[in-house]
């Protein structure tokens, strides 16, 4: 894979440990701002719609300027939110620190696909991708469990102005390996843009846009209330919670590097066997969470399997919207962040209900159920090669 890849993850692993980094704090958070834990848990939900909305309208700004610019830009604005949020002591303040934040990582990630895309030929997009997201599973290897622990010893707060810092080499790495100048072969008028949001008319590109956003959500209806299933229901304390973190981020960074060299030639076959694997998963997880062993065996597992299936659907994103160059980053980004918004929100309406702590999981297992029932019998249509292939596939780099 080209180098200037590298210091793309990297900041993408910035900003991936403050988009995870919530699942090991809100407790902690909740306490300190005297709100309720699933208060607390929309702040996940809050970044995310700032994901979703920013995706495409940073895209469309970002579409004529300086690729390296661009990026620099939004991770010196994701800094700054970071720091606003580490000192405010009002919590609408911190939600719509979030907000901005999430706006700042979306320009950033709606750019970077596309750069990622044209640093390789049409045939390695999957893999290309993978390495991109390499730099959000890492986070939950290495920086979620990190920034808990962190949290755990020194408050929430340490963990915001950490994330702040760590913008820095992030930032010098994109400065020093991504050229400067402007997308290639891309048109300057208004129609080219009008043509590229046509393509969200395109039934196979809904389609995996739509399985991917479901799968996200399962994903985070989950993820983002383990720290209460962890220490409320199996048992141990809060020192444990970096544990399940840590054993999380390793499946999903396995499940992303497996998938990423078979999504390009068999999505098909990653949907079929990891599908109903991640479908058995859940309510298995559910009915065993009180058994600390088994809890993190389980959450290695639904972790790879989670992120293969879900990698998987976005490099099909990135496949369909071959006609949008500069915005099919953020469709992609979209349909991610869509889940990730509506899942937390969903499994948050369980907590309360006697389904408890394990409610979540089983919103997991029903979100899953949904997203299968309507793959499994499109195996072939979310499989087959688009007419156009993906965006800039000229394989060169941007500038």
């Amino acid at each position: 894979m080209p180098l200037p890849l590298y210091p793309l993850a990297l900041a993408v692993f910035a900003m991936g440990t403050s988009e995870f980094m919530l699942v090991g704090l809100v407790p902690a958070i909740a306490s300190d701002l005297d709100i309720t834990v699933g208060a607390a848990g929309t702040l996940t939900s809050a970044f995310a719609i700032g994901m979703v909305v920013g995706a495409p309208l940073m895209a469309a700004l970002a579409r004529h300027w300086p690729v390296r610019s661009s990026l620099l830009g939004f991770i010196i604005a994701f800094a700054a939110a970071h720091a606003v949020g580490a000192v405010t002591t009002n919590f609408p303040v911190l939600f719509a620190t979030r907000i901005v934040a999430a706006l700042a990582n979306a320009g950033f990630l709606a750019v970077a696909l596309i750069a990622a895309a044209a640093l390789v030929p049409p045939d390695r997009k999957g893999r290309a991708l993978a390495v991109l997201l390499s730099g959000l599973t890492v986070a939950t290897i290495v920086g979620v469990p990190g920034g808990a622990v962190l949290g755990s010893l020194l408050g929430w707060r340490a963990t915001f102005w950490a994330v702040a810092a760590l913008c820095l080499p992030a930032a010098l790495g994109v400065l020093g390996g991504i050229p400067a100048g402007r997308p290639r072969g891309i048109g300057d008028d208004g129609s080219a843009l009008r043509s590229e949001l046509a393509q969200l008319g395109r039934p196979r590109l809904l389609l995996v846009m739509g399985l991917g956003a479901v799968v996200n959500a399962a994903t985070f209806a989950s993820f983002t209330f383990l720290a209460p299933v962890v220490t409320d229901t199996a048992g141990p304390d809060e020192l444990w919670v970096p544990v399940a973190l840590v054993l999380f981020g390793v499946g999903s960074f396995i499940g992303v590097t497996v998938a990423g060299r078979l999504s390009d030639r068999r999505p098909d076959a990653v949907i079929a066997v990891g599908g109903p694997l991640l479908l058995l998963g859940w309510p298995v997880l559910a009915v065993w969470a009180d058994r600390p062993l088994v809890l993190f065996a389980l959450v290695f597992g639904q972790g790879a399997l989670s992120f293969a299936l879900g990698s998987t659907l976005i490099a099909r994103v990135l496949h369909e919207a071959g006609g949008a160059p500069t915005m099919a980053g953020s469709y992609a980004t979209a349909a991610l962040n869509i889940g990730a918004a509506v899942g937390p929100l969903i499994a948050a309406t369980t907590l309360t209900t006697a389904l408890g702590n394990r409610g979540p999981l089983w919103t997991s297992g029903l979100l899953v159920t949904l997203a299968l029932l309507v793959a499994f019998p499109l195996r072939a249509v979310i499989a087959a090669r688009p007419s156009g292939e993906v965006l800039l596939s000229s394989g060169k780099t941007p500038g």
